[in-house]
């Protein structure tokens, strides 16, 4: 009978096993048509010449050597890092904020709490549509605000500091949101009783926030830190609608510089090799998120 058991015990595995996969298997075929295919196929755009119209040439690494010589390349990556090192902080700390606030019992809580989510489930295109207008230099609504202050226009669309200043703007704007939702889940998370055990050690709010509330958040600040670099390198649709990259490659991004690249130059195998460089720099972002993750949760990386 025991072996008959053990025998019966890897067959029924294997029939366990093969139930698994075929439960999966609606999401590994969408997962290698839709995301490791055109994957792929970028690695091997990214080693020819080719307009997508007519026969591709093969040039090896030639289109990642040009990209050395480029100064509009090292000027989008630069925008980039800078864009990702202004909007991500920001963006936390912001989050952060109106999450504390709305974490307490404040007069229509839950009205705040939908007006700040509701850019989140704006269209990307829709919100730099309506930044577009916001910002526009004429006839914009902040100019009109900011005259009325007597701060006088800003030159929102032909000044390159201003220019990546109205970015960042609308990024916020967009982005505030999820970091409030992400934030309150995890303050609601943090038990009362260590609030209430530091105020009668005679901890004060300050202390507390920097003892209690932080180390609290520090899983979903790391969270929202990686999909935030995430996020700020894979940006394309806000830049793009709102500046288009100008004035002269001052907000231009490697999401809006690959697309042009590819689709308006039609250099498809330049454009992929900006994108394949973009891959590797998120490759990294996620490759130090996990090292961190490791850090903080030693047990499981074993």
């Amino acid at each position: 009978m025991a072996a008959t058991s053990r025998k019966r015990r890897p067959a029924a595995m294997r029939r366990e096993a093969l139930t698994g996969y075929l439960l999966i298997s609606p999401n590994l075929i969408v997962f290698g048509v839709f995301m490791l295919l055109p994957l792929v196929l970028t690695f091997v755009i990214s080693t020819q010449e080719t307009s997508g119209l007519g026969p591709a040439e093969w040039v090896g690494l030639g289109n990642y050597t040009e990209l050395v010589s480029d100064g509009i390349f090292w000027r989008s990556l630069i925008n980039t890092i800078g864009y990702a090192a202004v909007t991500v902080p920001l963006g936390l700390a912001l989050g952060l904020a109106v999450a504390m606030l709305l974490n307490n019992a404040v007069w229509l809580r839950d009205v705040m709490r939908t007006i700040y989510y509701l850019p989140v489930v704006i269209s990307g295109v829709a919100a730099g549509l309506i930044a577009q207008w916001m910002f526009n230099e004429n006839i914009g609504v902040v100019n009109e605000l900011l005259g009325v202050v007597g701060l006088g226009p800003v030159s929102w669309q032909s000044s390159p500091i201003w220019a990546m200043t109205s970015v960042v703007l609308l990024t916020l704007w967009v982005g505030i949101g999820f970091n409030m939702v992400v934030y309150l889940a995890a303050l609601q998370g943090i038990p009362r009783e260590y609030y209430d055990a530091s105020a009668v050690d005679g901890a004060n709010s300050v202390q507390q926030f920097r003892h209690v509330t932080l180390p609290g958040l520090g899983t979903a600040t790391v969270f929202l830190a990686v999909y935030g670099v995430i996020l700020s390198f894979q940006a394309f649709d806000l830049i793009y609608i709102l500046t288009g990259g100008g004035p002269g490659n001052a907000t231009e991004v490697l999401g809006t510089y690959a697309y042009e690249q590819a689709f308006s130059a039609r250099e498809r195998g330049y454009g992929a090799a900006i994108g394949v460089v973009l891959y590797l720099l998120l490759v990294v972002v996620l490759g130090v998120q996990f090292w961190i993750s490791r850090r903080r949760n030693p047990e499981e990386g074993r």
